[in-house]
């Protein structure tokens, strides 16, 4: 079936399209399966606990191998067998995340090409690759705003300073351009209702295609 990813800054609103797609589809008779990164399964959450926490300092390099440890974890022991039993799945960021967050942000991508990079997402994933990718793209000072009017405490990642997000805004910016076929850009500024028509309509599209096609998210060549 499909795997859809949702990508974007913090604050962008990319969780809410997840969860309102989710619930369409069900509506709509489709078994889905809807997961985050990190997270998901036992180890997964763990791993999520430990990254997020306000006041723990780890290493650049050590959090890109930990949010992929986590990924490893999540497609093994729940997207590979939900795509295989003919299920949606939404997930609530992957691999791009790494590249915008760890490779821009937090400037790993200084010290490894980015072919390695790609490469190391083929081989923490096995290859799987999304079909589609929604980036709701937000200008990081908006992002901040929304964030802030949060009552729930902000995580070690929500932290970071408005030069940190817009490294990873332009991260992204050159993910949707070298991928144009699979990253569809959103503008985060628009309501929820139409982005999530925007999403529906896409989403829609993409089942009719692969009516009576086999799933193509698998193991494609595109990190």
């Amino acid at each position: 079936m499909l795997l859809l990813t949702f990508e974007g800054i913090d604050g962008s609103g990319k969780s809410t399209q997840a969860r309102l797609l989710d619930e369409y589809l069900q509506e709509n008779g489709h078994e889905t399966l809807l997961v985050r990164e990190p997270g998901g399964t036992e180890l997964s959450e763990r791993i999520r606990s430990l990254l997020l926490e306000p006041d723990l300092n780890v290493h650049p390099m050590a959090e890109l191998l930990l949010f992929s440890a986590a990924r490893t974890q999540l497609v093994a022991e729940r997207i590979r067998p939900a795509l295989d039993d003919g299920r949606i799945v939404i997930c609530d960021r992957f691999y791009d995340s790494t590249t915008a967050y760890q490779g821009a942000g937090r400037g790993v991508s200084r010290q490894l090409s980015g072919e390695w990079l790609q490469s190391f997402h083929r081989r923490v994933t096995d290859g799987l690759v999304p079909d589609r990718t929604y980036l709701v793209e937000l200008a990081p000072e908006t992002a901040r705003a929304r964030r802030d009017e949060d009552e729930a405490k902000g995580d070690r990642m929500e932290a970071e300073n408005d030069d940190f997000y817009h490294r990873v805004a332009a991260a992204y910016d050159t993910l949707a351009d070298e991928h144009p076929d699979r990253i569809q850009r959103l503008d985060g500024h628009r309501s929820i209702d139409a982005l999530h028509a925007a999403i529906r309509a896409d989403v829609e599209a993409l089942l009719n295609a692969e009516s009576g096609t086999p799933h193509v998210g698998s193991g494609s060549s595109d990190p």
